[in-house]
């Protein structure tokens, strides 16, 4: 019998079992050990602990930062530390001036930042080569040499101390014109733009209809990183904006000033800005998580 069957197998070719066992194997190989698993257990609970640690003492009395061994578990004085944080400083002004800052900033990156890579990426046209090498290379320009100019230049458009001057700077970045021209060199086919010139699309009903669509796992990942990045400048806005105008990090910066600092307050004010952040994250989490897989997969 396995004369016969070795006989009707064709050379080069293996029986069904032994690529049934060959995937079976394959699967096998895939399997995650327990020690792994501890392993991001372990990464999870020492990235999570600072912030389940700065909610328990906002939620403790001024003196719980000091106990030894610290407190670990939730205290029920939470909302009176809230209620002192909006009174000894603008806080709803300044979350206010964040998310202004913040969704105007993630709206225009991700937007002109498709716009640039999808012109870097699939459009011909001289100096592109060189145009792209420039922005590249203004990533290596550190921020801080730009800080003198830049400030001249707001307070010559009568912006400085009002939100435009954190804002306008910010409405385009190096890295998303770099992050998005190399997602779309691959997730756009160029048959297929060829095919929208044949039915009479122009190039900006091609980006509308065509580019934008395939780009958007790659835009909420460059979004979420956006806004997390706006959120969270603290140098830019300490320099431009007055204390009566304040972001959350800069507020932050007025509720830790001072000869003692009220550490109970700060961890409050300071889980409070970390809400909205993690709001962005459960809304568009998914569409973030695809579109690294996505990457993944393409790649």
């Amino acid at each position: 019998m396995t004369e016969t069957l070795q006989a009707r197998t064709p050379a080069g070719a293996t029986p069904a079992g032994a690529g049934a066992a060959r995937r079976r194997g394959g699967r096998r190989g895939l399997l995650v050990s327990p020690w792994t698993y501890a392993a991001l257990v372990a990464v999870l609970a020492g990235s999570a602990f600072p912030v389940y640690w700065s909610f328990v003492v906002s939620s403790q009395t001024p003196d719980a930062v000091d106990r030894v061994p610290p407190v670990l578990v939730p205290g029920g004085h939470l909302w009176a530390n809230i209620a002192r944080v909006f009174d000894q400083t603008d806080f709803a002004l300044a979350l206010a001036n964040s998310l202004i800052v913040a969704g105007t900033v993630t709206v225009s990156v991700v937007l002109f930042s498709t716009l640039a890579g999808f012109a870097f990426a699939k459009l011909k046209f001289r100096g592109r080569s060189v145009l792209m090498l420039v922005v590249v290379a203004t990533q290596a320009i550190p921020t801080e040499l730009g800080v003198i100019p830049l400030y001249m230049m707001m307070s010559d458009f009568g912006w400085a101390g009002e939100l435009p001057s954190v804002i306008v700077p910010g409405l385009v970045t190096a890295f998303g014109v770099f992050f998005m021209r190399q997602y779309l060199q691959r997730a756009v086919p160029d048959e297929l733009l060829e095919a929208g010139r044949m039915d009479g699309c122009g190039t900006l009903r091609l980006f509308w209809h065509v580019v934008l669509p395939a780009a958007r796992p790659a835009a909420a990942v460059l979004g979420l990183f956006t806004f997390m990045q706006a959120w969270n400048d603290f140098f830019w806005p300490l320099v431009v904006l007055v204390p009566e105008n304040p972001t959350v990090q800069t507020a932050l910066s007025t509720l830790a000033s001072g000869y003692s600092t009220d550490y109970t307050l700060v961890l409050t004010a300071a889980t409070i800005g970390t809400v909205p952040v993690l709001a962005v994250f459960l809304l568009f989490g998914r569409q973030i998580v695809g579109g690294i897989m996505h990457g993944a997969v393409k790649g």
